[in-house]
C-alpha cells in the first residue's frame, strides 16, 4: 500500500485563502507546474528560495508513493521589461547591451541556472519545455480565444479583452482584486494605449523593425505574451485541469490572474485546483537589489567572495538555512542567521553520522514511532518544514541522551530512527550529509581566521612586517585576505 494512502495532506489554496485538503485529480498521480526563470541573468536568491520550495514538494510527494508529473518552464522570450506590455524583451535587451545573439544569452544564463540547482541538490522537473519551443501552441490558443470573442486584434497586436470576460467570468478571484477598482485606478492612461482598456493584456505583440526576437503568424510579425506561454505549456503537459501551479507570491498579480483568464476563456474550464505560492526573500532586513548593493548571488554565498557574509557557506548549509521557514512567509537572510543556521546544520548532521554507533538495551526511553509520525504530521500540515525540523531536533536531544548512556534505545527503534531521518532529512528536505572534505574546510577556515587574528594583533603592535607577511604567504597558497570597515574576510582561489 503506498503511503499516500495513510497521510491527509493539508495545502493552502491562494485561489480560496483557506488551508485545504489535497485531494488529486487522478488517484495517484500529481499534475504540478511551476512557473520557470526568465533566462537572461545570473539565477536570482529568492528565486532559488521559490524553486526550493516546491522541489521540496516534488520530494515530499514521492516520498508518499504519488508518481508526479512536475513541469517547470524556461522562459526564453516574451518576457518585457518591468513586466510592462511596452518594454523591451528582456532577453534581447540583454543581447543588444553584450551585442550577443539571444540565444546566446539564453544558453549562458540557462546553463548557471542548472549548474546553481544542482549544487542545492535539487530533483529535475519531470519536463522543462521552453517559451520558444511552444509557439505554434500559443498561436492556436491565441486564435482560440478570438474566435470566442474574449480577444481583438489592433495593429498586429492582439490583446484579451478583460471587460468583457469578467461580464461571463471572474478576473481578479486570485488576487483578491475588483476589475471595477483597477479601471478607476488607471482610466487616465487609458487614451495613450492602443488596447480599449489598460487592464487587457498583450496575447501577441506585433514586432517592431528594430525588434531581434520574431515569429510568424495570422496577424504578422510579432511575438507571445508573457502569461500566455505558461498557459500554452501548462495545458499541454498536464491538461485542461490539472492539480497544483505554483509560483512567487509576487506572480499571483497579474501573471497568474491572466493565466486563470486565458485558461477560462479557452476551454471554459478552472486551470488549476490549488494555487501555492512561495514568499520572498529579504537581505539584511531589505528588499534585494542590485541598484542598492543589497544584493548577493548564490555562487557568492558558495565561494564567499561578497561584501556582505563573513565567510563562504554551502549549498546544503543555505538549503538548511531555507528550509527553517515556512515556504509562505517572508525570509531574511544575514550573515548572523547564516552563521546560527550552520550550528544547527552541524549539529543535526553529527546526530545523524552517530546513530551507527549507539548502543542498544532491552528497552527505550524514546517513543521512535510516535515521533515518527509527528515528522509526517508536520509535512502533511501544509509542507511545515520549521515544524519538521524542530522535530528532527527532539530526536537529536534523545540521540545525544543515549550517546552519554542516560538512557537505552532497542535495535529495532535505532533501525527505525535511522530509516525516518534518511527520509526526512535526506529524501524530503534534500540536503546531503557534510563529507570529509566539508570538514576539512572548515577545519581550514577556523586556520585561516586564527591567521588572521594573529595578523590583525601584528597590525595593532604595528608589527607590518609580520602583517603583511601572513598577507603575503596566504595569497601564495590561493588564499586571499580582504580587509574592510566590518573586520577581514578571505577567499579561496
Amino acid at each position: 500500500m503506498p503511503l499516500y494512502e495513510e497521510h491527509v495532506i493539508k495545502v493552502h489554496n491562494s485561489l480560496t485563502g483557506k488551508k485545504e485538503v489535497f485531494k488529486p485529480i487522478n488517484e495517484g498521480h500529481i499534475g504540478m507546474y511551476v512557473c520557470g526563470p526568465t533566462v537572461y541573468s545570473n539565477v536570482h536568491l529568492g528565486n532559488c528560495r521559490t524553486f526550493m520550495s516546491f522541489d521540496m514538494i516534488f520530494r515530499y510527494f514521492r516520498h508518499l508513493g504519488y508518481k508526479v508529473r512536475y513541469v517547470r518552464n524556461i522562459t526564453d522570450a516574451g518576457h518585457l521589461v518591468d513586466d510592462s506590455e511596452d518594454g523591451e524583451d528582456k532577453i534581447a535587451k540583454k543581447a543588444r547591451l553584450e551585442q550577443l545573439e539571444p540565444m546566446e544569452v539564453v544558453q549562458r544564463y540557462t546553463v548557471d541556472f542548472h549548474n546553481i540547482l544542482e549544487k542545492f541538490n535539487f530533483l529535475s522537473p519531470s519536463i522543462e519545455p521552453t517559451a520558444t519551443g511552444h509557439i505554434i501552441e500559443q498561436i492556436e490558443i491565441i486564435k482560440d480565444i478570438l474566435s470566442k470573442g474574449y480577444a481583438y486584434e489592433i495593429n498586429g497586436s492582439v490583446y484579451f479583452d478583460v471587460v468583457k470576460f469578467n461580464q461571463t467570468h471572474e478576473y481578479g478571484k486570485l488576487s483578491g482584486r475588483k476589475l471595477e477598482d483597477m479601471i478607476a485606478n488607471t482610466r487616465e492612461l487609458a487614451a495613450q494605449d492602443e488596447k480599449k482598456s489598460p487592464q487587457d493584456f498583450a496575447l501577441w505583440k506585433k514586432a517592431e523593425p528594430q525588434h531581434i526576437m520574431r515569429w510568424p503568424s495570422p496577424w504578422g510579425d510579432g511575438f507571445p505574451g508573457w502569461h500566455l506561454e505558461c498557459t500554452a505549456m501548462s495545458t499541454k503537459y498536464l491538461g485542461e485541469s490539472f492539480d497544483i501551479h505554483g509560483g512567487g507570491m509576487d506572480l499571483k498579480f497579474p501573471h497568474h490572474e491572466c493565466e486563470i483568464a486565458q485558461a477560462e476563456a479557452s476551454n471554459g474550464k478552472s486551470p488549476v485546483n490549488y494555487w501555492l505560492h512561495a514568499n520572498m526573500l529579504t537581505l539584511n532586513g531589505k528588499k534585494m537589489a542590485k541598484s542598492t548593493g543589497n544584493s548577493i548571488l548564490p555562487g557568492e554565498i558558495f565561494s564567499g567572495e561578497n561584501a556582505i557574509l563573513s565567510k563562504p557557506f554551502s549549498p546544503s548549509m543555505v538549503r538548511f538555512f531555507m528550509m527553517q521557514a515556512h515556504y509562505t512567509s517572508i525570509l531574511d537572510i544575514s550573515d548572523d542567521a547564516l552563521l546560527a543556521s550552520e550550528k544547527g546544520f552541524n549539529k543535526l548532521m553529527e546526530a545523524i553520522n552517530s546513530i551507527d554507533s549507539l548502543a542498544t538495551g532491552k528497552s527505550t526511553h524514546f517513543d521512535v514511532e510516535k515521533w515518527r509520525q509527528s515528522c509526517y504530521g508536520a509535512m502533511n500540515d501544509d509542507f511545515n518544514t520549521p515544524i519538521l525540523i524542530a522535530q528532527l531536533f527532539d530526536a537529536v536531544k534523545h540521540i545525544n541522551l543515549i550517546k552519554e548512556g542516560k538512557v537505552t534505545i532497542t535495535e529495532s527503534d535505532k533501525d527505525l530512527l535511522k530509516e525516518t531521518f534518511h527520509s526526512f532529512v535526506f529524501e524530503v528536505l534534500g540536503l546531503q550529509s557534510t563529507s570529509s572534505s566539508d570538514e576539512h574546510t572548515e577545519k581550514l577556515s577556523k586556520v585561516v581566521e586564527l591567521l588572521i587574528q594573529m595578523r590583525k594583533e601584528a597590525r595593532e603592535n604595528k608589527d607590518f612586517a609580520t602583517s603583511d607577511s601572513i598577507r603575503d604567504q596566504l595569497l601564495a597558497l590561493g588564499i586571499q585576505l580582504k580587509d574592510s570597515k566590518e573586520g577581514t574576510t578571505f577567499s579561496i582561489n
